[in-house]
């Protein structure tokens, strides 16, 4: 046996997704972040919320801080149905999910109100429920507001600065497109290894929004924060289908409406920490960079211009941009 079968197998020995102890059914959702962030705060809201409405029937065992992997490693124990739900950036999404990669297009939105128009709307359920041919059943959007470069040693006001810079990226074949583009060199580096990683100098800078780079520490080694909103890429909470298959139509009438309640509750958290984070890094000594957009803009032009040789993804852009 394997050592990634051995490992699979124990995750089936020591979790279910979901159980049940009585008439009560308990869906265990794992996900990367602490518990301060507000990502965790609307899942014990959306818990509560479930328990209110199916009267005590269902509740949410939660996980946070990498307890139970990555966000990869999630996803995987969610497609053998060892973890019923979890959170994901859409960048992760695009190997389950392909046509998810359209969120991770830098510029893609002109504004954050545009982004939720999409993300609730027509495209955001198709591409909610593409992930389901992999197992993967997507059940809303959270808002991870929008991602900018913060570096160590010097500040990126144009993207020539970013010329000769390793930035930490996602697993997202998108992410580094978009960092090359731009003149950096992408690094895939797991979040929960970054902070290490910048301390030793692995790499040089990353890539992402107020809240993350502030309940991170990044800060403490990264002093320079340029605030280009190079893509807004949301976050992605899902189900296995092995789980959603098992539910009653109520019961997933129940869970769909806890989970749409527990966004527009993130989204108003989000605001708030986005502006707490931005002034706590700023007393810490960070230097807040206003660059201008225009100049990333220009240089990112012929990478949304190749997606657009996949026919799909050029019909996604096109009614993205054509939604007011």
């Amino acid at each position: 046996m394997s050592k990634l079968s051995g490992l699979l197998l124990l995750s089936i020995l020591l979790f279910t997704g979901c159980g049940e102890i009585g008439k009560v059914k308990t869906i265990k959702l794992g996900h990367g972040l602490n518990v301060d962030h507000s990502v965790h705060k609307a899942m014990v809201f959306l818990g509560e919320r479930l328990e209110e409405k199916s009267g005590g029937e269902m509740n949410i065992e939660i996980y946070p801080n990498q307890q139970l992997g990555n966000e990869r490693q999630l996803l995987e124990l969610l497609q053998i149905g060892s973890l019923g739900m979890t959170k994901v950036s859409a960048g992760v999404m695009e190997n389950f999910a392909p046509n998810m990669k359209v969120f991770g297009l830098p510029f893609i939105f002109r504004n954050k109100e545009h982004a939720f128009k999409i993300m609730d709307g027509e495209i955001g359920r198709e591409l909610l429920l593409q992930g389901e041919a992999y197992w993967l059943r997507g059940l809303t959007f959270y808002d991870a507001g929008s991602r900018s470069f913060y570096t160590k040693e010097r500040p990126v006001h144009t993207p020539e600065d970013l010329s000769g810079l390793k930035i930490r990226v996602m697993e997202s074949v998108t992410a580094m497109g978009m960092v090359r583009s731009l003149g950096g060199s992408p690094t895939p580096i797991s979040w929960g290894e970054l902070y290490t990683a910048l301390q030793q100098g692995v790499v040089d800078g990353a890539e992402n929004n107020p809240p993350s780079f502030y309940l991170s520490r990044h800060y403490e080694v990264c002093k320079y924060y340029s605030l280009d909103e190079h893509t807004t890429l949301p976050d992605v909470v899902l189900i296995g289908t092995h789980i959603w298959d098992r539910l009653t139509p109520q019961q997933q009438e129940w869970l769909q409406e806890a989970v749409d309640e527990s966004a527009v509750y993130q989204r108003k958290l989000w605001d708030e920490s986005e502006q707490e984070a931005l002034e706590a890094v700023k007393k810490a000594g960070v230097e807040i960079i206003t660059p201008d957009k225009s100049t990333f803009q220009k240089e990112v032009a012929t990478l949304i211009d190749s997606y657009k040789e996949d026919p799909e993804i050029a019909r996604l852009i096109e009614r993205i941009q054509e939604t007011e």
